[in-house]
């Protein structure tokens, strides 16, 4: 992907230093401070769109996130970072936890030492301004096409995902046995229109599991959705703490002797959760009980060296290989993985209900 199309990627979170930035004034000086004009509004309406918010400040931890309490916003920011350390530590710890890219993230600071600190060290990461923070809501890279059901969710899908983290550290006993303390229920279903926004949505934001790095637009996949030549899956897990949303596409032309998977992406949030085989194992089985071979679309990126492992995992091979990082691959659908024991797999397809 060239540096112009990575500029344009959505921002999927925003990084706020708190002193002059956040508030006027500085906490541990004064005590007192004022949050700034609209701040708010602009944390609440962003929210709104799906954006996360996260903190990297030099300050007292527990000093800042009381006042951060008290002003009724510290639910806003998720896995903050309050110390004394460098900032570029910070938003590098906050990427981690959030697991998304750092080309992802907007860096927020009134200092421009902290800026180019961060700059120096990621490059990828956009910084502004502390001045400009009231231009925010009309910032290209803030405004997603459309706001989905799971947008408006996503602070609270971390949430829910923070708590099974904390389940996940204090349980005595196998992976495996916690994973099916979680009762998953994994749901496959063909895309409806109501699905699209989401669909979009899902192949603009995924890059580590995303087998081609291809993006749809709402028009093109209501078109491949209603044409007979092509079938267009997305797929929802939930689990005991709730619903993770739609966190699966896939994009299978059905031609006469074979089916050909031109996209398969999964959500990075579920990747500790065993189940980015599920659809591709349902897909293999599908292909099989219609009598078709299976071949699979891949481009190598930087980022979706996982999803190059699923597939050889699952038994493709390359039948083809350009140099330039476009794989054709193959399946002779002899061996096909079952579904993992600890999920529920519910199909919802025409003709295939289960």
């Amino acid at each position: 992907m060239d540096k112009a199309t990575e500029k344009a990627k959505e921002i999927k979170c925003i990084v706020w230093d708190l002193d002059h930035t956040m508030w006027d004034g500085i906490l541990l000086e004064s005590g007192e401070v004022m949050l700034k004009p609209h701040m708010r509004d602009i944390l609440a309406e962003l929210d709104s769109r799906g954006i996360l918010h996260s903190i990297a400040s030099r300050n007292d931890a527990e000093h800042a996130m009381g006042k951060l309490r008290e002003l009724g916003i510290a639910s806003y920011f998720l896995y903050p970072e309050i110390n004394w350390g460098a900032k570029s530590m910070s938003i590098e710890k906050i990427c981690g936890n959030l697991n998304i890219g750092m080309d992802t993230i907007l860096f927020i600071d009134d200092q421009p030492f902290e800026r180019d600190e961060v700059q120096s060290v990621h490059p990828e990461v956009a910084c502004m301004d502390a001045a400009a923070y009231e231009t925010l809501l009309a910032h290209p890279r803030l405004n997603p096409r459309f706001i989905t059901e799971d947008s408006t969710r996503r602070r609270a899908m971390y949430m829910e995902d923070m708590q099974r983290k904390q389940e996940e550290e204090s349980f005595a006993g196998p992976q495996e046995a916690f994973l099916s303390s979680l009762g998953m229920r994994f749901v496959i279903s063909e895309a409806r229109e109501e699905d699209l926004k989401r669909a979009e949505e899902l192949t603009v934001r995924t890059n580590q599991l995303n087998a081609t790095g291809y993006t749809y637009s709402y028009e093109e996949l209501d078109k491949i959705r209603q044409s007979p030549d092509y079938m267009l899956l997305v797929c929802e897990l939930t689990d005991k703490y709730g619903s993770y949303g739609k966190i699966g596409l896939a994009l299978l032309e059905l031609k006469e002797s074979y089916w050909h998977l031109k996209l398969l992406l999964m959500s990075c949030r579920v990747m500790s959760r065993g189940v980015g085989t599920v659809m591709l194992t349902y897909i293999m089985q599908q292909a099989k009980s219609e009598g078709k071979a299976l071949r699979a679309d891949f481009k190598q990126t930087d980022r979706n060296r996982m999803m190059y492992v699923t597939y050889r995992f699952a038994n493709f091979v390359e039948v083809a290989n350009d140099g330039q990082g476009n794989i054709l691959f193959e399946n002779d659908l002899n061996q096909i993985q079952p579904f993992p024991p600890y999920i529920e797999v519910k199909v919802t397809v025409a003709g295939r209900k289960g």
